[in-house]
């Protein structure tokens, strides 16, 4: 049975390898069209060269610079157990902004290295932010090992020094994986070249990563609104993690107070038991009075605080100053808010700490804080529920910042 989608980032080091690693993983889970391949296979020849993958991206990158689209085998690949969703990072300022802010939202991560140079500038960028988002699912790539004559005590050299970096950022490799993009050496396959290399392909590593849990999760269901209809109290909203069901007891946050799923109703379906994760429905709840911004539950184990500690991204051209008036959005709740302490400030482009307790940040730049609110909310931390991890600071009714709870 096949599994829900995986989003995966792939990352690294210019020229490590990745435009040619997505190529090879389109072509070898056969998920490039027939005049695709004809097309690559046409572009190498023409440059005296055999199947070169990164000529594929780089036809990409053109079809999306004349505003052409892409069909959707280009986005994606598949084996048998799932489908993978690739989540384009083209900078580190772009790939941060664009996941904490929750436009995007990986699950796991590829990072490549090349097996010759070694840990390069960019690759500490990547590893931190990385760790910055919580991603703990990720497999080390070793590439180009045709570069360095698929020797083993290289690859041992390479995964010693990336371990030691990933270690200090409190990240476990969930594996380290000798590869040639370029060649296919243990991408789909195994070969003779890496026989000495006991380990998953990347396929098989990618194949034992899990998806997001939030279906296993305890209940979440902000409230978006409640209607009356035919004389019913009815409240709306999305099933962000969990499983809401019919006849349950449910609490309803930050307040606390109980209630029970009478019913549960979605359009065109009829005396429905319960909804999964992922679901708008329509509720009636008994012994309750719910509200927009309230978070509906079934254990009491969010965090109920009106301080939160967190990473933000700054968007705007202009420096914040602690104490300046903010409004928090997380889901649908909201909150009214200063950000009190700003313990520590980065910039995403080096990954480098800019200046501990900081009383200003700089457009661009990352910093981890701490955020007064003038009433409790109920929040989970990014990692484990995203949706409930993750929230937007405005000013005067304008978005200034996106941050996830740590």
């Amino acid at each position: 049975m096949e599994e829900k989608d995986l989003n995966i980032v792939i990352t690294g080091h210019v020229d490590h390898g990745k435009s040619t690693l997505i190529g090879r993983l389109f072509y070898d889970t056969g998920c490039l069209p027939p005049d695709k391949v004809a097309e690559i296979e046409r572009i190498s020849k023409e440059h005296g060269k055999e199947m070169e993958f990164a000529f594929l991206m780089d036809h990409l990158e053109e079809e999306r610079d004349q505003g052409i689209t892409i069909d959707i085998a280009h986005t994606f690949f598949k084996t048998e157990k799932r489908r993978y969703v690739i989540i384009d990072a083209p900078g580190h300022k772009e790939f941060l902004k664009n996941m904490i802010t929750g436009t995007s939202q990986a699950e796991a991560a590829l990072l490549l290295v090349d097996a010759a140079q070694g840990v390069q500038d960019q690759t500490l960028r990547h590893c931190y932010i990385l760790s910055l988002l919580g991603i703990k699912q990720v497999a080390v790539l070793i590439n180009k090992m045709d570069m360095v004559d698929y020797s083993p005590e290289r690859f041992k050299e390479v995964s010693s020094e990336i371990s030691d970096v990933l270690e200090k950022l409190s990240i476990t490799p969930t594996f380290i994986i000798p590869i040639s993009a370029r060649s296919g050496d243990n991408v789909a396959r195994s070969t003779e070249h890496v026989s000495w290399f006991d380990g998953p392909t990347v396929l098989d590593a990618l194949d034992r990563f899990s998806t997001s849990e939030a279906e296993q999760s305890c209940l979440r269901f902000p409230v978006q609104d409640v209607y009356e209809i035919d004389g019913k109290k009815v409240t709306v909203g999305r099933v962000e993690a969990g499983t809401l069901k019919k006849g349950q007891k449910v609490f309803l946050l930050p307040g606390k107070s109980t209630g029970i799923v009478a019913e549960i109703m979605k359009f065109g379906e009829e005396d429905l038991k319960e909804a999964a994760t992922g679901e708008c429905v329509g509720i009636q709840v008994e012994g309750a009075e719910p509200e927009r911004g309230a978070v509906i539950v079934d254990e009491v184990t969010s965090n109920i605080t009106d301080t939160l500690r967190a990473n933000i991204f700054w968007l705007i051209d202009k420096d914040y100053v602690p104490g300046a008036p903010l409004t928090l959005r997380c889901a649908t709740q909201s909150a009214q808010g200063v950000i009190g302490k700003i313990f520590r400030r980065f910039d995403p482009a080096s990954a480098e700490i800019v200046e501990r307790d900081s009383n200003t940040i700089k457009p661009a730049e990352v910093a981890e804080v701490e955020i007064k609110l003038d009433r409790p909310v109920a929040v989970d931390k990014f990692s484990d529920i995203p949706e409930l991890g993750r929230f937007v600071l405005e000013h005067a009714g304008h978005p200034v910042a996106g941050g996830i709870i740590i």
